[in-house]
């Protein structure tokens, strides 16, 4: 999946063409530039590759969430719905605008229950957030249905899904607003940065705003700016955008390569009875950036990702037991741990997670494993993964 992992001549010649030139700030300067813009020529891939008017792009994936929730205009007291298996980069992107997470269970896309929505939805709620966590997304229709319903916004956290699809809009540009995440180990990187996308005038005029300490980018070289509103530095740099730019360039290669890497292993796992695999909603297609797949029960889910660990088979993910992305073990988030002062009312928002479970979320994520997609396996070597993968499972089962 990293695109890191696909490096060379194009990456090399747009970074040194920001080095050469000697403008790192994507703002300002315009006389020292000789014409090098990389991340408006960044933000216009990204315009065309999703089919969007819009593209913002920011110094993460987490940037991007809190950039997208206060454009639109996401604050303190509103509560944003979101999955229990997803990062810790996107409740923590909610708190920072003093918003509260809401939790709600997953179902076999791994996704948003459309059922677990609906029921969470309150006077306060004024989003959900579906995170197209590993590669593939949820029952998007349905989750518009209630987004329209109830007159709430729909956020797209697509960091994990950047090339995949639904009815053949790509997954970002569904919702009011879609973000991704280029960190190092994403499908494309720039080492680090990410992006806002959208077709809404003024949820990108507000994200460009406020993700540059409110500046209005008026005029030339930054001498006319004005300050609309407050803001943060949430800023790429160019040389972050130059990478970007070259990776961008690399992504039907890097999707193709997966869907190949992918395939050879699914075909070869789909031999087993007992293995079945992730819900993908009708009309949609997966980046293959994982292959995640169901066992029997979480006793031999446990046990087979431990046999892949001790026998050699890496980039395997039991999520049951993962403080980063699953609900079971944020501790930090359930008890409040904190550096800077919780704001009593999203203490008094987050008092349910002290006491609430989630049996659904357990079934799936404790019968699930969820394999990454390398793009430098040969052929032979994926072959040879995919056999030792049926060994050890049928070992097991």
């Amino acid at each position: 999946m990293p695109g890191f992992e696909l490096f060379g001549d194009l990456e090399k010649k747009e970074v040194n063409d920001v080095l050469e030139n000697g403008v790192l700030m994507r703002y300002g300067f315009d006389g020292m530039r000789n014409g090098h813009w990389k991340a408006k020529e960044l933000e216009k891939a990204l315009e065309s590759t999703f089919q969007v008017n819009h593209a913002q792009l920011v110094s993460s994936g987490t940037a991007a969430i809190s950039v997208a929730l206060a454009a639109a205009g996401v604050g303190a007291g509103d509560e944003v719905i979101l999955p229990t298996f997803t990062f810790v980069a996107s409740f923590e992107a909610v708190m920072m605008l003093g918003a509260i997470p809401i939790l709600v269970d997953i179902d076999d896309t791994l996704t948003l229950s459309p059922k677990a929505v609906e029921s969470a939805v309150t006077q306060k709620t004024k989003a959900v957030m579906v995170v197209h966590m590993c590669g593939s997304m949820g029952h998007i229709d349905a989750l518009k249905d209630i987004c329209n319903k109830h007159n709430l916004l729909l956020i797209e956290d697509a960091c994990q899904a950047i090339g995949a699809t639904y009815k053949s809009k790509p997954l970002g540009s569904i919702g009011d607003l879609g973000c991704f995440s280029f960190d190092f180990v994403k499908t494309i990187t720039c080492g680090e940065g990410g992006a806002v996308i959208t077709n809404n005038d003024g949820y990108y005029l507000n994200s460009d705003h406020y993700s540059d300490h409110g500046h209005d980018h008026a005029g030339n070289d930054r001498g006319a700016e004005a300050h609309p509103l407050l803001g943060y530095n949430f800023r790429i740099s160019e040389l972050h955008a130059a990478v970007g730019l070259a990776q961008i360039k690399r992504l039907p290669e890097i999707l193709k390569i997966q869907k190949l890497n992918y395939t050879i292993l699914r075909e070869a796992l789909s031999q087993i009875p007992t293995v079945s695999f992730r819900t993908v909603p009708e009309g949609g297609e997966e980046n293959y950036s994982f292959l995640n797949f169901f066992l029997p029960d979480l006793e031999r889910s446990l046990k087979v990702s431990e046999a892949f660990k001790t026998q050699g088979v890496d980039a395997c993910f039991q999520y049951y037991n993962n403080n980063w992305h699953y609900i079971r073990k944020w501790n930090h988030l359930k008890e409040l741990k904190s550096l800077y002062p919780i704001p009593a009312e999203v203490k008094t928002g987050l008092e349910y997670l002290k006491t609430k479970e989630f049996p659904q979320s357990d079934h799936y994520i404790g019968r699930n494993i969820s394999c990454l997609i390398k793009l430098s396996w040969t052929e032979a070597e994926v072959k040879a993964r995919a056999s030792k993968m049926v060994e050890i499972i049928k070992s097991v089962l």
